[in-house]
């Protein structure tokens, strides 16, 4: 990207990023059930690494600022930091020990189930596995949803100036990553289900009452920090509500599944989510487009009550499988 500069290098980039995204996440996820011991370990460990994540995202809106100039292309060295981590990253994988003799567990088993990619497939014939990437899915839908559209809503909305809408939405993605670091903490000594029950309750709650308080306001009448309204601080909360449920998710049916259908798993994960996402973003923006951005939060409401549903559904799913 610094060497070329052009588009088209720009194009291929993202290509490789997104493909490698999805074959990192795949790889990272199935090697928790090779260090861990016990469901709730696995559910924290997945939390602390989810947050990581969230970190490593507000790291990256500090590492490309640092570098941008409005007269020129500087901002393409901030590649030359991100090339120097991903080398970093590298090294701390190649020396980091594994022990990987649980992927090998019932190998004569995933024999007979063809190649991997004919094995992920086979997966969704599961009524297990198809009540978790259609709870996977409901998530990553609100998420993206609320997270692709917050800034159009702090300007159109609660009438916060341009630059002050993408601060205040840097401000989710710091909520999900304090949510996911206390995760980890409450997951290692409580039941996942009412704990992303409440999670859904507060979610829930932050949404009918915080919303009602972008009634009123006028344009033009903010100008700093000072004279931004109280939903400006208080929606972004819904982050914390939101940061343990999806890693929780993965990390109990992970659990309930052998070691050699964990990548397979992970792969469907990474399409659902991808799909998920998707159609969150252009859901809320059409809902954006032809209502307005109070309602188009506030229907939010409909996929996280659909969400609870699936919840129980998945409890009940891996209770019935011992």
């Amino acid at each position: 990207m610094p060497l070329v500069g052009s588009f088209g290098a720009a194009q291929l980039h993202f290509a490789m990023v997104g493909a490698a995204f999805a074959v990192a996440k795949v790889v990272v996820y199935s090697m928790i059930g090779l260090v861990t011991d016990s469901p709730r370990a696995h559910a924290s460990l997945t939390s602390l690494i989810e947050g990581m994540f969230m970190v490593g995202v507000l790291s990256s809106y500090w590492v490309f600022s640092a570098f941008i100039d409005p007269t020129g292309l500087r901002w393409l060295d901030a590649y030359w930091v991100l090339g120097a981590i991903t080398a970093l990253a590298l090294a701390l994988l190649l020396t980091a020990p594994a022990d990987e003799h649980r992927t090998h567990e019932g190998e004569e088993a995933a024999a007979g189930e063809g190649p991997p990619f004919v094995a992920m497939l086979r997966l969704v014939a599961l009524p297990l596995v198809l009540v978790f990437v259609a709870c996977a899915f409901l998530f990553v839908l609100i998420e993206q949803g609320i997270q692709s559209w917050l800034p159009t809503f702090n300007n159109e909305v609660l009438h916060l100036p341009a630059q002050m809408s993408v601060q205040a939405a840097s401000l989710f993605a710091a909520c999900l990553a304090i949510g996911r670091f206390g995760a980890g903490a409450v997951m290692a000594r409580f039941d996942w289900y009412p704990v992303l029950n409440i999670c859904l309750a507060v979610l829930a709650a932050l949404i009918i009452l915080v919303l009602p308080l972008a009634d009123g306001l006028t344009p033009g009448a903010i100008h700093s920090w000072t004279d931004a309204p109280v939903a400006a601080f208080l929606f972004p909360l819904i982050g914390i509500a939101l940061a343990p449920i999806y890693p929780t998710i993965i990390s109990v049916m992970l659990s309930a599944m052998p070691n050699r259908q964990h990548p397979p798993l992970m792969g469907l994960v990474v399409v659902f989510s991808a799909l998920g996402g998707t159609t969150g973003s252009v859901i809320t923006g059409q809902l954006f487009a032809h209502l307005d951005g109070r309602t188009a939060f506030t229907l939010m409401l409909v996929p996280t009550a659909i969400l609870a549903g699936g919840l129980f559904l998945l409890r009940r799913r891996i209770r019935a499988q011992g």
